[in-house]
C-alpha cells in the first residue's frame, strides 16, 4: 500500500508539471502574438508613413518648378495653383487611400511665398499622418517640408554667340523686342491697393485707371490689382490683362521689329 500511495503521488506530480507547462506556454502565447502583431503593424505604418513623405516632397519640388515657371507671367506664386499641383503629382487616389490627415485638404501651403528682392521662391508644405493607436484616434504626426526655388527669369546670353543669334524677349503683340529680360516692359508690377484709392492714384504715364472688361462686373471689392504701365483695374489676380505672355526667340527672327528703347542698344 505504501508503494501504491508514492507511484499516485508521483503521477500527481508529474501531472501537475505538465499542466504547469501548458499554462506557462500559453501566458507566454498570450502576451508575446499582441507584441509581434504590434510590431509587424508599427513598421507597417513606418513604412507608409515614409511613402507619403517621399511622395509629398516629390511632389512639391515639381510643383514648385512649375511656379517658378509660372511668375514669368505673374510675379507671385498662386497657393491654391501651387497645392492642386501637389495633390495631381501625388495623384487622389494615392492620397485618399494613404494614412494623411484630412487626406488632400490636409495638405498645407499657406507659408509659401516669394521673395521680391531675390526673385526665390519658398516652399513650405505642412500636413500630418495619422498614428496607430486605436485609443487615440486623433493623434498625429506632424511634419513639413521646405524648399527653395528660383524663379525663372529668361535664358542667358551665351559668350560668343553672334548679334543674329543672340536671344531677344517679344510678347505675343509686339512692336519692339527687348534683350534685357527684366525690362520694366515685360514684367509687370502688380500692386494691391484700397478700391477707394482709384479716383487718386495715377499709372506710370500720368494716366487713371479704368475697369477691367474682364474681371470687374459690377462694383468693385475692397481692393484692386493695378501695374504701374496699365490702365486697367483688376479684381482678380488671375485675370488675363495681368499676365503677359513673353516669346524667347532669336533676334534674326524679328529683324523687322526696333529694339525696346529701355533695355536695347
Amino acid at each position: 500500500m505504501k508503494k501504491s500511495n508514492t507511484t499516485l503521488t508521483n503521477s500527481n506530480k508529474e501531472r501537475a508539471s505538465i499542466l504547469g507547462s501548458k499554462a506557462s506556454v500559453t501566458v507566454e502565447a498570450a502576451l508575446t502574438i499582441p507584441i509581434f502583431l504590434f510590431a509587424i503593424l508599427s513598421l507597417v505604418y513606418l513604412l507608409e508613413m515614409q511613402s507619403i513623405r517621399t511622395s509629398i516632397r516629390a511632389a512639391a519640388q515639381s510643383a514648385a518648378k512649375t511656379a517658378a515657371e509660372d511668375v514669368v507671367t505673374l510675379p507671385a506664386v498662386n497657393i491654391i495653383k501651387l497645392k492642386s499641383d501637389i495633390v495631381n503629382n501625388i495623384g487622389a487616389e494615392r492620397i485618399e487611400r494613404s494614412i494623411l490627415s484630412g487626406v488632400s485638404s490636409g495638405i498645407r501651403c499657406g507659408k509659401t511665398y516669394m521673395s521680391i528682392l531675390t526673385g526665390e521662391i519658398y516652399v513650405t508644405v505642412e500636413y500630418s499622418v495619422r498614428l496607430p493607436f486605436p485609443k487615440f484616434s486623433n493623434l498625429t504626426a506632424k511634419f513639413k517640408e521646405t524648399m527653395k526655388v528660383k524663379g525663372w527669369n529668361g535664358y542667358t546670353k551665351r559668350e560668343g554667340n553672334s548679334e543674329e543669334d543672340q536671344v531677344v524677349y517679344i510678347t505675343d503683340h509686339a512692336l519692339v523686342y527687348h534683350e534685357n529680360y527684366q525690362c520694366t516692359y515685360l514684367q509687370l508690377s502688380v500692386q494691391f491697393i484700397p478700391a477707394s484709392q482709384l479716383s487718386t492714384i495715377r499709372n506710370e504715364d500720368g494716366g487713371r485707371y479704368h475697369k477691367c472688361e474682364k474681371c470687374v462686373h459690377g462694383d468693385t471689392m475692397a481692393g484692386v490689382y493695378v501695374t504701374n504701365t496699365g490702365g486697367k483695374y483688376h479684381n482678380s489676380l488671375n485675370c488675363s490683362g495681368l499676365k503677359r505672355t513673353v516669346h524667347a526667340v532669336k533676334k534674326s527672327e524679328v529683324s523687322m521689329l526696333g529694339g525696346c528703347s529701355r533695355c536695347s542698344k
